[in-house]
């Protein structure tokens, strides 16, 4: 199977980021929000990015212009074209608000359709029952988008080897490295990378030393380009809690278990970057 027309279902960080590589390699792509202002905050997010590659002399103002010409916005789930060959799902990290999605889409499309999900740590398996079980699989790219090489391509427990192929074949054609995952809770970024994030909020809790000195003691010497607490600012503590609350619950093991203080955090709503204010301070 040839895809041609993808959709894109959420416009934030992810979705835009999904959206702008696959415009950006000769994809048609929908670009599915709520209403008006979340899609044309993503169009804006995409424009922006696209200028600095541009900037930087990555991208030509030819392949700039024709890439914002391949983004279709439309507003509203139940809108997505049937004709799409690929649905990505880039909502918020909450199961049942996916399943709901599935489940409307399921029969606005055509049965060739792959749907894939850009969770980064919720069952695949879990979230394909409501769905075409075998045309199911997860598609994890990194943040930014744009940016970062891997997706990892994760198999639901029914997920046929032809959908695995075709998007494999898909990431390849947008320069990305895909990597075949199978279906554990956290895959594999996320299982090794959460409790690392997690362990340091601990060593903070218990004034092992400061923010400051944790991110400097793995950035010098492990060689670690960010920090724990600023990478974790960057994700969203928010993001990072509910992963942490996925491997806690999906393997049943202490050592996955929530700092308290980042369950404060989040309680204050001190999310990181996105709200000013987490393990650092930003304007």
């Amino acid at each position: 199977m040839e895809i041609k027309q993808i959709s894109v279902i959420g416009g934030g960080t992810m979705g835009n980021g999904i959206a702008h590589v696959f415009a950006l390699n000769g994809f048609n792509v929908n670009l599915i929000e709520k209403d008006n202002m979340l899609v044309e905050k993503a169009f804006q997010s995409i424009e922006k990015n696209l200028e600095r590659q541009l900037k930087k002399n990555i991208i030509t103002e030819d392949r700039k212009r024709n890439s914002m010409q391949r983004i279709n916005k439309i507003i509203g789930v139940e809108n997505i074209p049937s004709e799409s060959d690929l649905v990505i799902e880039a909502i918020y990290e909450d199961k049942e608000a996916k399943l709901q999605i599935f489940k409307l889409i399921e029969p606005l499309l055509k049965s060739e359709c792959i749907i894939a999900t850009n969770t980064s740590s919720i069952s695949i398996t879990e979230l394909s029952v409501s769905c075409r079980t075998d045309r199911f699989i997860g598609m994890h790219f990194m943040n930014p988008v744009p940016v970062m090489k891997l997706v990892e391509i994760i198999r639901g427990y029914s997920t046929s080897n032809d959908t695995f192929s075709t998007i494999k074949e898909a990431a390849l054609k947008l320069g990305k490295v895909p990597v075949e995952v199978y279906d554990f809770p956290g895959f594999i970024s996320n299982r090794i990378l959460m409790p690392m994030i997690n362990e340091s909020v601990f060593a903070l809790m218990e004034g092992v030393a400061s923010a400051e000195d944790i991110d400097k003691v793995m950035k010098l010497g492990m060689n670690h380009p960010m920090g724990p607490l600023t990478l974790a600012d960057f994700i969203g503590l928010d993001v990072c809690l509910a992963i942490m609350e996925v491997l806690y619950s999906g393997f049943n093991d202490s050592k996955y278990r929530p700092c308290p203080l980042l369950k404060k955090m989040v309680a204050a709503q001190k999310l990181g970057k996105k709200t000013g204010e987490g393990f650092f301070k930003y304007n």
